[in-house]
């Protein structure tokens, strides 16, 4: 009964909405990042989001819809370096997320250093998603599923074979600047349920755990997104019940779950043998 009378508290129904959907595009987008290896932009993106929150606080304007283009607009510019500096990934990564993490500490001692909004987004604040936010949430979630939905197995040839993508016929370029923008959106998402620190861990821990014991592409982004819709929707109550921070127990849950199917994987193979 005690678990029950949590869905009479309308920031729970808020919680429980937006974070569902946030962790089912982080889980999606994973896979494709974690098999093209740069699992590292989400983490990168993160740093610039930081950059994108301070601009909007210092602006006095919602830190979400300022950060969304910033981060957007960088998340090309990692692009273009791997393309045309002949850098690679995570060099092209490191530099930019540095200036975004840069950028964001000067902005924010300029508007008088750090306050409490900064660090809600920092650490995040799931339990303090406005309806707006969910509404946010929810669109952008829909657009984000309706791309990969439509460009799917353009996302599955160049995962597996970018090279054998391009000799296909498939425009690659735009293939992984839809990947890198979609990702941009679901970072800026993901900084209120776990917060910019933690935010990678919704991008890599679902994926990594279905790539344990799924066997198809197919299979891996279904199971990627039950854990980490499962792993947002048991943290949210798990933190409440025992007054813990929300987004720090939401990536312990992940990475419980990655746990059990690495030791799953690990007994069936040495049964097998």
């Amino acid at each position: 009964m005690e678990i029950l009378s949590f869905f009479q508290y309308g920031f729970m129904w808020r919680a429980l909405i937006a974070g569902s959907f946030t962790a089912l595009i982080c889980a999606v987008l994973g896979v494709l990042l974690v098999l093209r290896r740069l699992s590292l932009i989400g983490d990168g993106l993160a740093h610039v989001t930081f950059g994108g929150v301070a601009i909007g606080l210092f602006l006095k304007q919602h830190p979400v819809y300022v950060a969304i283009p910033i981060v957007m607009a960088s998340s090309l510019g990692i692009l273009r370096l791997v393309e045309k500096a002949r850098l690679y990934g995570d060099a092209a990564i490191g530099i930019v997320s540095s200036i975004g993490i840069a950028l964001g500490v000067l902005i924010a001692s300029v508007a008088g250093g750090f306050n409490i909004d900064i660090f809600s987004f920092l650490f995040g604040s799931i339990l303090s998603i406005s309806e707006a936010e969910v509404l946010t949430s929810i669109l952008l979630s829909i657009v984000v599923l309706v791309i990969v939905v439509v460009f799917y197995y353009e996302n599955f040839a160049t995962a597996f074979d970018e090279e054998f993508a391009k000799v296909s016929g498939i425009d690659t370029e735009r293939i992984n600047a839809l990947l890198v923008l979609l990702t941009a959106v679901t970072v800026v998402l993901t900084m209120k349920i776990v917060g910019i620190l933690l935010t990678s861990s919704l991008l890599v821990l679902p994926p990594v755990t279905a790539l344990q014991v799924a066997r198809s592409f197919r299979s891996t982004m279904a199971t990627s997104a039950i854990c980490g819709i499962a792993s947002v929707v048991a943290g949210i109550f798990v933190s409440f019940l025992m007054n813990l921070p929300t987004g720090a127990t939401i990536v312990i849950l992940n990475f419980l779950l990655f746990l059990a199917a690495f030791t799953y994987k690990s007994l069936t193979r040495g049964s097998t043998k």
